[in-house]
């Protein structure tokens, strides 16, 4: 997967300023400089706004950005969110 899920980038920009230069597909929570709390915070506010759960330390903190949107459309499915 090439493309990072819309939230991701959103959540990344506007909660964590995290600067756009720096989100794609390959960056991880670790080169985003986000720590273990922000980890935590980003995985509430997935379930919040996607309902969908996700294990904050076991697949956001190393995987990519890639891997988190791969997770995120495949977990959609499964909850009923639109695409």
């Amino acid at each position: 997967m090439t493309t990072i899920h819309p939230k991701i980038t959103e959540v990344l920009i506007e909660t964590f300023k995290v600067p756009v230069a720096d989100i794609s597909p390959d960056a991880t929570m670790d080169s985003l400089e986000m720590d273990s709390l922000a980890v935590a915070e980003f995985a509430v506010i997935i379930r919040e706004t996607l309902g969908i759960d996700t294990d904050a330390e076991g697949l956001l903190k190393g995987a990519s950005l890639a891997g988190i949107t791969a997770f995120l459309y495949e977990n959609q499915a499964v909850v009923g969110v639109p695409r």
